[in-house]
């Protein structure tokens, strides 16, 4: 039996418990899960799975919202994150932007505006994390490989030819080729192109190497 997929969870960080309240029950209305909490350290403690999104306003006592982004960043949390701003909060949110967040709202904001937002973060952070768990397939693909195969591997994404890689690893240019294509087999990649691309990906090369070097 297949089950159902869990409703999305939005955290919603205010010290208004009104404000709470109502974002809740807007946020319910459209199929959404949420977490409320009073204060940051409140919704720092719940953990990194708490959410999908965050709603987090800027001034509350304690943590500012500014520090509780800074502590998400800290801790390498990936749920986006949208600010609650009061008037006279723009330059704030424009330093929260600055530093990653994913979008700012100014209060009192449209219904309609607020759901959007938070669709748009939600849906995000969905293909963000599709994109790590490409990459943590594939480093488990490229870990998988031999060490002379990873070792062919970076040098081919370098731009070095079959030849030139032979002549520095002391192997046939025949070897090279058989390690390349397995390699290429292992990771997933259909043509040259697609390789150097994953090994971008993987971190192995830079995106624009310097050829000079």
């Amino acid at each position: 039996m297949i089950q159902p997929t869990a409703a999305p969870c939005i955290a919603v960080v205010d010290d208004d418990e009104a404000l709470r309240d109502s974002l809740a029950w807007l946020l319910d209305s459209v199929g959404l899960a949420t977490r409320a909490f009073a204060d940051g350290e409140a919704f720092l403690a719940a953990g990194a799975d708490a959410c999908d999104a965050v709603l987090l306003d800027v001034r509350m006592p304690g943590l500012s919202g500014l520090q509780v982004q800074q502590r998400l960043n800290e801790r390498g949390d990936s749920a986006p994150v949208i600010f609650m701003t009061g008037h006279g909060d723009v330059p704030m949110a424009v330093a929260a932007l600055k530093a990653g967040a994913f979008d700012f709202i100014e209060k009192p904001f449209n219904q309609q505006q607020l759901i959007d937002a938070v669709q748009q973060a939600l849906a995000e952070h969905q293909r963000l994390r599709a994109v790590r768990e490409r990459i943590e397939t594939l480093r488990e693909r490229y870990d998988a490989l031999r060490p002379k195969e990873r070792e062919i591997l970076v040098h081919v994404a370098e731009g070095m030819t079959s030849r030139e890689i032979a002549e520095r690893l002391g192997v046939s240019a025949k070897t090279v080729e058989v390690y390349r294509l397995r390699a290429m087999k292992v990771l997933g990649a259909g043509n040259l192109a697609e390789l150097v691309r994953l090994c971008v990906a993987l971190g192995l090369v830079e995106p624009l190497p310097d050829r000079d070097q």
